[in-house]
């Protein structure tokens, strides 16, 4: 099974398994994957096992993710807040990294051993930033921390 270990100092230890992210307003733009996504998905899969979860609001989710090695969660329920946490809570919320936007990702930023909120093109909701962990202004500068997870570090040390 894929594990990274990331000890930062001062603030957490993390084993972590599994990367969840939003679709929409994440990795997404009117159902449509970020081009920079697309670059690093791939990198991102040899270390981590990679989650989508959408109420998939445009119908495109397979089509735009058809032919990446990852796992997609489309939502079916009418609470979405609580489905996400849900989700992460059948991964085990230690072993997980959760990136989102939206106001029914906060309970999922929160759950996770780490929580990134994107203030992207659609912004974010103010109570999903009030539950992250940490803050980036796009996609590929938070996937990006998983792959030179020294940036990670010098973050959230303390």
């Amino acid at each position: 099974m894929k594990t990274v270990e990331i000890n930062i100092p001062n603030y957490k230890k993390l084993v972590i398994k599994n990367i969840v992210l939003d679709y929409n307003g994440t990795i997404a733009k009117d159902g449509i994957l970020k081009k920079s996504v697309k670059k690093l998905l791939p990198l991102l899969n040899k270390k981590y096992t990679i989650h989508v979860i959408t109420a998939d609001t445009f119908g495109s989710v397979q089509k735009e993710l058809s032919g990446f090695d990852l796992k997609v969660k489309v939502l079916k329920s009418k609470d979405h807040t609580q489905e996400k946490k849900d989700y992460i809570k059948k991964l085990g919320k230690k072993s997980c990294i959760a990136i989102g936007n939206g106001n029914n990702d906060a309970l999922m930023l929160k759950s996770a051993g780490i929580g990134i909120v994107i203030v992207g093109d659609e912004g974010c909701a103010s109570q999903t930033l009030m539950q992250s962990d940490l803050v980036c202004k796009s996609i590929s500068d938070a996937l990006e921390l998983f792959i030179n997870t020294k940036r990670l570090i010098a973050t959230l040390r303390r």
